[in-house]
């Protein structure tokens, strides 16, 4: 992975909340991979797994909390003297949301409250959170840029929009320095393939991997800006070491640029295992939106964000990584 920060990171201290997750899980492993003083992770296990964080037991830098967002004591142990926050804890995927609509409620809005809360009164230095691509809704136009969201189509939509509210008044209100990501479809190693609300690609790649059936949500031709994990982690990093005051207080997308078919990712699959499977087509799912692209022009000007992988190059790690494991 390449290095995405200059200053010596060796006496800092961070929190990933979320972070035996899929993304959370990545940021852990840069941050000890280049020299962090402290990582620490705080996670109910709800989503993430023990397997994603078993990789740094025996380092002396890491510690791990078994607890969950939506306890307050959970969150202001956890931000007990921490430097840098790395909220990635929630519970993701727009149909889960659409079934349950108050449990993704008090996880994504209360537990996000809590531990800003528990961060502010630990004065942390820096408090970075994922957001989502979802909060565009149904505003047409493309490519998606900040200032510009729609009508919000999902419960879980209105949960992310409802943390970047949050934070843009904790920035104002407190004086934190707070920053945003709206991930666009992020993909990677790691990423479970199992369970009812898996993501697509671990869902494709399992399925075609072992023959079975794969579903194609409506006509396949809905676009998304697919963005490698490693493109994620450096938003990450960015935004929490930044040192441009003009880059706090805001939300950015994080994403390539670049969008695709699902027809056409689930081929490029196809052609990477090297197998003839065929997918089968149903209804598209009420809640998702239709096209997706980012403009990252935003974050390349206050976070100098600059995606190391296109599309291909992450898909082709990621079958790589679903074939070896």
């Amino acid at each position: 992975m390449a290095k995405f920060h200059l200053q010596d990171i060796s006496e800092r201290s961070f929190l990933v909340t979320g972070g035996a997750g899929f993304i959370g899980s990545h940021i852990v492993q840069y941050l000890l991979a280049n020299g962090a003083g402290r990582v620490r992770v705080l996670d109910n296990l709800a989503t993430g797994s023990v397997r994603n964080v078993d990789l740094f037991r025996n380092d002396s830098r890491y510690e791990f909390f078994e607890g969950d967002i939506r306890n307050t004591e959970d969150c202001v142990r956890a931000c007990e003297g921490i430097d840098h926050v790395s909220h990635q804890a929630a519970l993701g995927s727009v149909p889960r949301s659409v079934k349950d609509p108050i449990t993704s409620n008090d996880v994504n809005v209360g537990g996000f409250v809590n531990i800003i809360t528990a961060a502010k009164n630990a004065s942390v230095k820096t408090f970075v959170y994922a957001s989502s691509s979802s909060v565009y809704g149904d505003e047409p136009n493309l490519p998606k840029i900040e200032q510009r969201t729609g009508n919000l189509l999902s419960p879980y939509a209105v949960t992310k929009m409802t943390n970047e509210l949050y934070a843009s008044v904790f920035s104002r209100l407190y004086g934190m320095k707070v920053v945003g990501f709206r991930y666009f479809n992020v993909f990677g190693p790691r990423q479970d393939p199992e369970g009812p609300y898996a993501a697509v690609i671990p869902l494709f790649v399992s399925g075609i991997l072992n023959e079975k059936a794969v579903y194609i949500n409506g006509d396949g031709e809905q676009t998304r800006d697919f963005t490698f994990v490693e493109n994620a982690v450096q938003a990450n990093i960015r935004g929490m070491l930044s040192e441009n005051e003009l880059a706090f207080g805001q939300v950015y997308n994080v994403a390539v640029g670049s969008n695709f078919s699902v027809n056409y990712l689930y081929g490029a699959i196809r052609e990477l295992l090297k197998k003839e499977h065929n997918p089968t087509y149903r209804e598209a799912r009420s809640g998702d939106i239709r096209d997706s692209l980012a403009d990252i022009s935003k974050a390349q000007q206050l976070l100098e964000y600059q995606p190391t992988h296109q599309f291909m190059d992450g898909l082709k790690v990621t079958v790589d990584f679903f074939t070896r494991n």
